[in-house]
C-alpha cells in the first residue's frame, strides 16, 4: 500500500491479547491502518455507533473500504474473523498465510481456531476467576480452568516438540496462528499458569516477542506492558485491583441489562 495514501484500514483496539493479535497482523503485512483506541473504562465498546460495527460490543473490530465498491464500507468483527479477512486480502504472496485450499492453509485454520475456541476461552475465564474473584475466590473454578489453559499449552507444547522446537506452529513460517496465540501464552503468568512446564512453548513466545513486527505491533494503541506487570509483584497487585473494580462494574451494568430484557418480556 503507498504510504502516500490515506489509510483506508481503522482497528478499534484495546491494550489486550486479542487486540494485539489484529495489530501484530497488520505490522507484520506493513500495512497502513488508522488505530480508534476504545475506552473500555468508559464503556465506550457499548455506544450504538461502535454496536453498528460489532454488535458484539468487543475489541478487536475493523473497517476497510470495499475493493468493488469504495463507497461500501466493510466492517468486521471477532479477532479470527479479521486474520482471515487481512491475509485473504492483503496477503497475496503469503508471508503470514499459505494458499487457500493448500494443506498447509487447513492446518493453519485449524490451530487458529483452536485458539479462539479453545485457549482464549478458557485463559479468559483463569484470569477472571484467579485474578478478579480475590474477595471471593472459588477453587474449583481456579483448578479447572487453569487445569484446561495448562491441557491446551499442552498441546502446543507437544505440538512444537514434534517439529523440533518448531521453530513456529507451522514450522518454518510464521502465520496468523502463532501472532493468534501469542498474546495469550505470553501472558500466562497472568492466569496463574507458568510457562516453565512448557519449554518448547516457552521459547517459541521469546521466538515470537523478538520479531520487530511483533514488538510495534505489540504498543499498540499503547505501550505492552504485559512482562513488565508480570515482573513486579506490587505493579501486578495495583492492576488486578484495577482490573476487579472494572470487571465488577461491567458486570453491574450487564446484569441491569439482562433484567430490563426480562421486564420488556413480561410487559
Amino acid at each position: 500500500m503507498s504510504t502516500s495514501q490515506e489509510p483506508t484500514i481503522t482497528l478499534y483496539t484495546a491494550q489486550t491479547p486479542n487486540g494485539v493479535k489484529i495489530s501484530t497482523l497488520l505490522e507484520e503485512l506493513g500495512l497502513q491502518y488508522k488505530v480508534y483506541k476504545i475506552n473500555a473504562r468508559a464503556n465506550e465498546q457499548k455506544e450504538p455507533w461502535f454496536l453498528a460495527i460489532n454488535p458484539n460490543g468487543r475489541i478487536p473490530a475493523l473497517t476497510d473500504v470495499s475493493p468493488t465498491d469504495p463507497t461500501k464500507t466493510i466492517r468486521i468483527f471477532e479477532s479470527g474473523a479479521i486474520m482471515q479477512y487481512l491475509v485473504s486480502r492483503y496477503d497475496p504472496n503469503h508471508l503470514m498465510s499459505f494458499p487457500p485450499s493448500s494443506p498447509e492453509h487447513h492446518e493453519m485454520t485449524s490451530w487458529l481456531f483452536l485458539q479462539n475456541a479453545s485457549l482464549g476461552p478458557v485463559q479468559g475465564q483463569a484470569n477472571h476467576f484467579f485474578r478478579y474473584c480475590a474477595a471471593d475466590p472459588i477453587p474449583y473454578a481456579i483448578d479447572r480452568f487453569q487445569g484446561e489453559v495448562k491441557r491446551v499449552y499442552g498441546v502446543l507444547e507437544d505440538h512444537l516438540a514434534s517439529l523440533g522446537g518448531g521453530p513456529y506452529i507451522m514450522g518454518e513460517k510464521c502465520t496468523i496462528a502463532d501472532l493468534a496465540h501469542w498474546g495469550w501464552v505470553s501472558a500466562g503468568p497472568w492466569a496463574g499458569v507458568e510457562l516453565d512446564a512448557f519449554p518448547n512453548l516457552k521459547a517459541w513466545e521469546e521466538r515470537v516477542w523478538a520479531r520487530p513486527a511483533v514488538k510495534k505491533g505489540a504498543d499498540v494503541p499503547e505501550p505492552y506492558n504485559v512482562k513488565k506487570i508480570l515482573a513486579d509483584k506490587k505493579l501486578m497487585e495495583e492492576t488486578s485491583k484495577g482490573g476487579r473494580e472494572f470487571v465488577s462494574k461491567g458486570m453491574k451494568l450487564e446484569r441491569e441489562q439482562n433484567e430490563e430484557r426480562e421486564r420488556r418480556s413480561k410487559v
